[in-house]
């Protein structure tokens, strides 16, 4: 049992943002921080860090708590465990509590894996730099291609002898059990029950969990034979996830998080010869195709990518392949194409440090640049080749998660391509409202002539909040989302549902709740909707997520409206008044986001006036005229709609 004076000492030393910080790259934001959640997918930061009061929250999945939580969700850990891992960073002496048996047997077999994988890699280390096998094949391997001992040392290098199971026979000697074993994929049991090595007569290239724990091996043949495998990886395991695994990230993560990016290679020998010539911040997909899981782990450090690839035509489409995904997931991506014949590890030896480090830099391309520049080499100047070329550019951009993003990309392709922006921007747009409706199960073909709602918000409107607007649209959505919008005089369903009316609205202006809460809500609404509402209702109060379980059972039970309450008669049945009251509520809350950026304009503006920049006043000037003409147009909207 360890003493609550060891408890109360790891928790009153460990700083939370320094824990926390070995895992995910915070950045600042008032006086917490913010970060990408680790624990589920989201494209934007609703993961918050109290250094002051030493807790995490995530708004969008959740979980929360204090350090010794945090490590016990991420590295899946039991609390004491977790205590003791805290007690190793800050040099504090844990005594073991007793745990339950279930926590024990947990806690042992997920041990035990990771003991046999650091017991394998100092056995392949040993191998390679104490057997004459492996000084003389192994290790004069990687001298050849220009591996110092220094990395050999850093990134535990080995060599599998060529015994059959030279490797089985001592990890059984030392102790280890067999299921551990195969269970980690490196030992293979026959049919007769032998247990055989699965590397052998290999140059072993130990993986690292961002812990630093070795957790799954590559192995590379050093034979000519065709008939044999050039690499050879551990299989799946409880410990190793191939597609949730970057190579290298472990000794890259602390310069990721420090430059807010890293570069992106294929191999092994790419992420050695490049830390050798000091890029620190290099990671590796291991050869297969790039992830989204990948993608993720590395957005938890930083927010850009440069992939480096050579210039062959495999290496081409992966890159075009990978471009969309790290779009998607809201990084920015740049490419850089090795000459014909080289790449990242061949460029590496040939070049000095510095050469090297003004080729990564100098040879940057943004991806407009590059995809245009490959599908132009394919065109030949045929108008449909050109038509194809335009519009796989304009789906990269489409999948561009942020508003502004996208509008800098549109500028770019305006200029590029010599076609106007705003042609560019519905082309977008359709992509976009096609893509969401897809997901959700929609046909876009619905229009109504009573749909009115006024002027589009202009695009350079981004990130304005107002949240009691925001709740009243998952009011209606929750409680009436498949009620139709209209009814006839005598009462027969027709129109559109309020749910396909306001995500409609919704994606027309390219708006998204700001409450990150919400906006999951919203979400997750069109996953289930056609479920019908009482089970939509049941979903959300019964949620597994107790922040978003308190928001629907105040949306439902009370209700906080806006202004639309005072429009309707108390003895009026909401149903009836869908058609004023829905249309209402977006024009609301889309006037009161063109007000409040109308007051963020008008403080701008008054920056500008102070500090003499002409061409921002005039810029500012144009914008509110703009966003007044839109607002005295939902001024008009909003009187006209009356019950």
């Amino acid at each position: 049992m360890i003493s609550k004076e060891t408890i109360d000492k790891i928790i009153d030393t460990a700083d939370i943002v320094d824990v926390i910080g070995d895992f995910v790259s915070l950045k600042r934001r008032g006086a917490n921080y913010i970060a990408c959640c680790p624990f589920h997918n989201e494209k934007t930061p609703s993961f918050s860090v109290s250094q002051s009061k030493g807790i995490f929250k995530c708004f969008g999945c959740g979980k929360a708590g204090n350090a010794v939580n945090f490590v016990m969700e991420h590295e899946h850990l039991g609390y004491v465990e977790a205590l003791k891992y805290l007690g190793r960073k800050y040099g504090i002496e844990v005594q073991d509590r007793q745990e339950s048996q279930e926590e024990a047997q947990d806690r042992l077999r997920h041990e035990s894996l990771l003991a046999v994988t650091s017991y394998a890699a100092d056995f392949f280390k040993r191998a390679l730099l104490e057997t004459s096998q492996g000084k003389s094949i192994g290790l004069s391997y990687l001298k050849e291609r220009g591996f110092d001992l220094d990395i050999i040392d850093k990134f535990s290098l080995g060599w599998a002898p060529a015994g059959r199971d030279e490797f089985t026979r001592a990890a059984l000697k030392a102790g280890y059990k067999k299921e551990f074993l195969v269970e980690t994929g490196l030992s293979i049991e026959r049919d007769n029950g032998e247990l055989v090595d699965r590397f052998y007569d290999r140059v072993i290239f130990p993986i690292h969990a961002i812990s630093g724990r070795v957790i799954a091996f590559g192995a590379r043949t050093l034979r000519d034979d065709k008939k044999i495998a050039k690499y050879l990886n551990s299989p799946e395991s409880e410990i190793y996830t191939k597609g949730k695994t970057l190579y290298g990230i472990y000794y890259a993560k602390a310069q990721m998080a420090k430059d807010q990016m890293c570069y992106l290679v294929e191999g092994y020998t790419d992420v050695l010869s490049l830390q050798k010539a000091g890029v620190s911040n290099v990671v590796a997909s291991s050869g297969t195709a790039l992830t989204v899981d990948q993608i993720r782990l590395i957005k938890r450090f930083c927010s850009d990518i440069v992939v480096l690839y050579d210039g062959d035509s495999a290496g081409i489409n992966a890159s075009l392949r990978g471009i969309d995904m790290i779009l998607e997931e809201g990084l920015k991506v740049k490419v850089v194409l090795f000459p014909n014949g080289e790449d990242p590890d061949s460029y590496a030896k040939k070049y000095s440090k510095e050469e090297l480090s003004s080729f990564l830099i100098n040879n940057q391309e943004d991806f407009i640049s590059f995809k245009s520049r490959l599908l132009l080499k394919e065109s030949n100047k045929d108008p449909m080749q050109r038509v194809r070329l335009i519009s796989e550019v304009l789906n990269s951009v489409a999948v561009i998660p942020d508003a502004i993003s996208r509008q800098v990309y549109v500028e770019e392709c305006s200029k590029r391509f010599g076609m106007k922006e705003d042609l560019l921007l519905d082309e977008i747009q359709k992509i976009r409202s096609k893509k969401k409706f897809v997901e959700t199960g929609y046909s876009t073909n619905f229009v109504s002539s009573k749909i009115e709602t006024g002027e589009k918000i202009p695009k350079f409107i981004s990130d304005t909040y107002c949240e009691s607007a925001e709740r009243e649209l998952l009011y209606y959505l929750i409680k009436f989302g498949e009620s139709p919008l209209f009814l006839s005089e005598d009462g027969v369903v027709s129109g559109v549902t309020v749910s396909q009316f306001i995500l409609t609205e919704l994606q027309n202006d390219d708006l998204e709740f700001q409450n990150l809460v919400y906006q999951k809500i919203f979400d997750e609404y069109y996953k289930i909707k056609d479920n019908g509402a009482e089970y939509i209702q049941k979903y959300f109060v019964n949620h597994r997520d107790i922040e978003i379980v308190k928001i629907i059972s105040d949306i439902l039970y009370n209700r906080y409206t806006l202004t639309i309450k005072q429009f309707i008669d108390a003895t009026l049945p909401e149903e009836s008044s869908l058609s004023v009251t829905v249309p209402k509520s977006i024009l609301i809350f889309k006037a009161r986001v063109t007000a409040i950026a109308s007051q963020k304009l008008n403080d701008q503006l008054i920056d500008a006036e102070k500090e003499g920049d002409e061409q921002l006043q005039l810029q500012l000037l144009s914008q509110l005229q703009l966003l007044m003409q839109i607002r005295n147009s939902f001024s008009k909207e909003l009187n006209r709609l009356t019950i």
